[in-house]
């Protein structure tokens, strides 16, 4: 059996970058020099007698354009002009003969001496004697060899003879043997430079990649990519050529969300003039290099909470990145826990409430009073009636009767009174968002009557909740100072408040969560003498649909 702690085995490491790349471009260096060289290897041979043959018809017609060949050809072979002249010539010039021949084929020079006015050996002659140029391999007494002839003319333009100069196939050969020579350590030469280049790039690259391999890159960029994409925050980037880079899947659930989806991967220029303030965070800190920390922004009906940052390299800023979350989740979340908060509040101070009534039986029981131990028992249990039983009876969500007790004992504490309606009813919804609409909802409107009521006022807020045909209406109100005709409108503002500074969010955040589910609300007010707020609000009755 395998031991348990056994780890597994480790995944097989690739090549390293150097190692990689410079296999990679040595080999593509050798593979191009191999094959040039195998070109030029094969081509020499013709390059070469090429210009051997060019050289030897260089130095042919030079002879045949000599006046003194030309007038010692007029004379006989026994002469001995034109000898000296072709010994020279050929020793200069390293070749294995230089014959000059009048119209008959009769030598005028040769390399051996005892040839001279003897006939040119070799039917290769003949297109020269017939004025044309030629080049042939033939054997004459000498060596087999490349031979050239070259026709000679007198100054009338008449062909009085010709030059014929032969190479050495041996020296043919050596030529050959010494240009691949040239292209070997032309090759040699290019293999060494090459992989100096290499060792160059190899480095260059390392800097640039930060000394990382590239299965540590891909290793990096996966879980970037996993860590971006299970983000419930949205992130999107730019470069600074104003292009989006990344927007991972929360960014892209907004814009189809808020019907955007069209901005997704065009150019932030674009988007700006769809999305707002979103984007345009993003153009003014790529701009302007200062970032924006915590700042709310209305997009498309949502308060978003972002933070949007330059990116930089080497102090230089290469781009922007913003992430941002849905603050209405957050609030909802806030309220969700702040109505479970109030209600375990509420819950224990009904506790102690509970004790110190089971005390007071104790102590009557202890004294034998037992018709005042009834009466306080009956007397106790009609109050939990009128004020818990019925509350419970009428409110059936758990979460808003626990926040109405709380805000109830809230309002005691002020010196004010809260009062249920008797018509109250309100079932238990399946839908955490109505819930918490809801919450949001009364706790703004409570407060703001609580507070206009002022501590110590002795004055009254009345809540009705009443549930009809899928339907939720809510009412709240109070007899306090009011609110002026020309301030109705202006209230539900973000940050509109007669309280102060950093105020004026709740009605905000009230009409906001009305209008997010569908529902709408309506204020009436009469200054002195009382405030009344209409909400209504869609709501899924969980009782009938359990039913």
């Amino acid at each position: 059996m395998s031991d348990p702690q056994q780890p597994i085995a480790a995944r097989k490491r690739p090549m390293k970058l150097s190692t990689s790349v410079s296999l990679m471009v040595s080999a593509v260096i050798a593979t191009v020099l191999l094959i040039v060289h195998l070109f030029y290897f094969f081509q020499i041979s013709n390059v070469t007698q090429e210009s051997v043959k060019d050289k030897a018809l260089a130095v042919a017609r030079t002879l045949a354009d000599s006046p003194e060949i030309q007038r010692a050809l007029l004379l006989p072979p026994a002469s001995g002009i034109i000898q000296p002249i072709a010994s020279a010539v050929q020793e200069s010039n390293d070749l294995l003969f230089v014959v000059v021949t009048n119209m008959d084929g009769i030598r005028y020079s040769h390399p051996n001496a005892e040839l001279i006015n003897q006939h040119f050996i070799g039917n290769d002659i003949e297109p020269a004697l017939h004025g044309r140029e030629n080049m042939a391999i033939n054997h004459g007494k000498l060596a087999e060899a490349l031979r050239l002839f070259t026709p000679v003319y007198d100054s009338q333009q008449r062909q009085i003879g010709v030059v014929a100069i032969g190479i050495s196939l041996s020296e043919v050969a050596l030529q050959i043997s010494k240009s691949r020579w040239n292209i070997f350590w032309t090759a040699l030469c290019g293999m060494l430079v090459g992989a100096i280049g290499t060792y160059m790039l190899v480095n260059a690259a390392k800097r640039i990649l930060f000394g990382l391999e590239p299965y540590e890159i891909s290793t990096l960029f996966e879980q970037r990519q996993a860590m971006l994409q299970s983000m419930k925050e949205g992130v999107i980037a730019i470069d600074d050529h104003m292009q989006v880079t990344l927007i991972n899947r929360a960014a892209r659930q907004l814009l189809r969300e808020t019907g955007l989806q069209q901005a997704i991967n065009t150019e932030v220029g674009e988007m700006v003039a769809a999305s707002g303030p979103l984007i345009s965070n993003l153009r003014d800190v790529l701009s302007h290099g200062v970032p924006r920390r915590d700042e709310e922004i209305d997009f498309k009906g949502r308060v978003l909470l972002c933070n949007t940052m330059p990116v930089r390299s080497n102090g230089v800023i290469i781009g922007a990145i913003c992430t941002f979350r849905d603050k209405t989740e957050v609030s909802q979340l806030m309220q969700r826990l702040d109505g479970l908060v109030s209600y375990v509040d509420a819950l224990r101070e009904r506790s102690h409430e509970f004790m110190n009534k089971l005390h007071v039986i104790l102590g009557l029981l202890h004294m034998k009073s037992y018709g005042k131990v009834e009466d306080y028992i009956l007397k106790t249990a009609n109050n939990y009636q009128t004020e818990i039983g019925s509350l419970l009876g009428k409110i059936k969500s758990p979460v808003i009767a626990g926040f109405l007790i709380s805000k109830i004992n809230r309002a005691s504490d002020s010196g004010n009174h809260l009062l249920i309606s008797d018509d109250c009813l309100l079932p238990d919804s399946g839908s955490e968002q109505q819930v918490a609409a809801l919450i949001t909802v009364l706790g703004n409107l409570i407060e703001n009557a609580l507070d206009a009521l002022g501590p110590n006022a002795e004055g009254e807020v009345s809540v009705l909740l009443h549930y009809q045909n899928g339907y939720l209406a809510c009412e709240v109100s109070d007899d306090g100072p009011g609110i002026a005709a020309d301030q109705l409108e202006a209230i539900f503002n973000k940050g509109f408040s007669s309280k102060g500074e950093e105020r004026g969010v709740g009605l905000f955040l009230v009409k906001q969560q009305t209008e997010s589910l569908g529902g709408k609300i309506i204020v009436e007010s009469e200054p002195g003498v009382y405030t009344q707020f209409f909400v209504q609000l869609p709501w899924d009755d969980g009782e009938s649909k359990n039913a």
